[in-house]
């Protein structure tokens, strides 16, 4: 009988390489950046075959934990969502990970993933699963070396070393990011991409790391072995895992381990690290011109547009990258991945809030928008997912009115519970006791008017609240 591999999907990033699009709260492994399904979800479909994968651990943060819950429910998968307290790089989560998965099972073999790469071809992502587990059993490290493209100066290579079994070889030796005529040089040498994704035993991984470091191996275990359940997460204790060493995996196991091994695959993987990856992976028109929303060209070749809603129109220019969303607009060139990095640096300084958060924002129970504001008033459209309700709060400054465009609310002002229907309305005063919810079964929408000598969000007092969030 096969052993089951457990797959861990790592989803606590906050990569801004693809901004506007890509921000510190709603981070590209959400994005449906191919299609209907985010990155997350096809990683977590990737390994859905349960005569080889067993239910996923995903390891993320308290900012995203309802986000992973949402999109969780939506291709009807379950997993064990692990929550880091704080941010402490690969190294860290996959040991947690490891330490999770072997109070399940001593014997267990993990596969970590990446939330946020693609794979176009599932059937050759697990077939080298299936190679590389022999190897995983017997106490190698396997990674997963892509066979190159193209000579890629934004990966790091692999040089594989004497057969280990199959198809699997020793890992000789990992290599930076090259320059292009390096790239070249490590093509015709045999050498592979390294996708950052590893298959192991969780004693081995743990054995490895603690040779380098065993006192953030220590500290690891003591947050897994602490952890708490809260709504159905498990809340990792945050002061041992915060006296963890933030470091990848890469520099703290795998360049230190004489147990890598690394599977060859062609599997149509991509880490999509930049708008013009994403432009490489899109259908495109007769020109060479990739668009996801309204995009109008002429006489414009091999340009990347995606909008949220404006409408794009492009003439006579050639290799641009437009990203219109509702609060930012990126023009660039396609060639300079790097120059995104070191604008989107100078907007954490100039203007930090385009970097962290969209119009657009998230909760547990669905979302808001604010669509006007002045200096006394400010206007959301806010969005109640079925059975979903806000906490039951007040607010010293502001006064709100909710008309509801579309399905029911049922509305609680201090001791007054009301049934608002479409088109008619409500008025919660300044101080008042308030909660709004959906007992419907579709999206309850509607709009919000605030008017106060204060808008913040930090002006909600919880008193109670499904989320914790009191």
């Amino acid at each position: 009988m096969v052993r089951q591999i457990i797959p861990l999907i790592m989803c606590g990033g906050a990569g801004t390489r693809l901004w506007p699009a890509s921000r510190e709260v709603h981070p590209k492994q959400f994005l449906s950046l191919f299609g209907a399904r985010s990155t997350f979800q096809e990683t977590l479909l990737r390994v859905s075959d349960t005569t080889l994968f067993a239910r996923p651990m995903v390891i993320t943060n308290e900012t995203y934990r309802f986000m992973v819950q949402e999109q969780l429910a939506e291709i009807g998968r379950e997993a064990d969502v692990l929550l880091e307290p704080m941010r402490r790089d690969s190294g860290p989560a996959i040991a947690v990970g490891a330490a999770f998965a072997q109070a399940r099972d001593a014997d267990a073999i993990v596969l970590a993933l990446a939330a946020d790469h693609l794979v176009r071809d599932t059937p050759a992502f697990v077939a080298a699963c299936r190679e590389g587990l022999a190897a995983a059993e017997r106490g190698r490290i396997v990674t997963f070396g892509v066979r190159p493209e193209r000579p890629a100066t934004e990966y790091g290579y692999i040089n594989p070393g004497e057969t280990v079994a199959g198809e699997v070889r020793a890992v000789a030796k990992f290599v930076e990011k090259p320059d292009a005529a390096t790239a070249a040089g490590y093509i015709d040498a045999g050498y592979l991409w390294n996708s950052g994704n590893f298959m192991f035993r969780a004693a081995v991984l743990l054995d490895e790391y603690r040779n380098v470091d065993a006192d953030s191996v220590a500290t690891v275990e003591t947050s897994v072995a602490n952890a708490e359940r809260d709504l159905g997460f498990v809340k990792l204790d945050a002061p041992s895992f915060a006296a963890a060493k933030a470091i990848s995996i890469d520099y703290a196991v795998m360049e230190k381990t004489a147990r890598a091994a690394v599977v060859p695959v062609a599997c149509g993987w991509s880490d999509i690290g930049s708008w013009r990856q994403v432009w490489e992976l899109s259908e495109k028109d007769s020109q060479g011109n990739a668009s996801r929303g309204m995009a109008v060209f002429e006489d414009s070749r091999n340009c990347n547009v995606t909008t949220d809603r404006a409408l794009v129109a492009l003439e006579g220019v050639d290799d641009l990258v437009v990203i219109a969303t509702q609060d930012a607009v990126l023009v660039s060139r396609q060639q300079d991945a790097n120059g995104l990095k070191r604008l989107v640096a100078k907007l954490k300084v100039t203007a930090p809030e385009v970097t962290e958060s969209h119009i657009k924002v998230h909760r547990p129970w669905g979302s808001y928008q604010s669509v006007d504001n002045g200096d006394r008033h400010q206007v959301k459209r806010i969005v109640v997912k079925p059975g979903g309700r806000l906490s039951l709060q007040k607010h010293h400054h502001r006064s709100e009115h909710w008309i509801v465009v579309r399905g029911t609310a049922q509305v609680t002002v201090n001791e007054l519970i009301k049934t608002v229907h479409e088109n008619e309305s409500i008025y919660i005063p300044i101080g008042a006791v308030h909660r709004l919810e959906n007992p419907g079964k579709i999206h309850l929408e509607l709009i919000e008017v605030q008017t106060g000598s204060y808008l913040g969000e930090d002006d909600i007092i919880r008193i109670q609240d499904d989320y914790q969030r009191a």
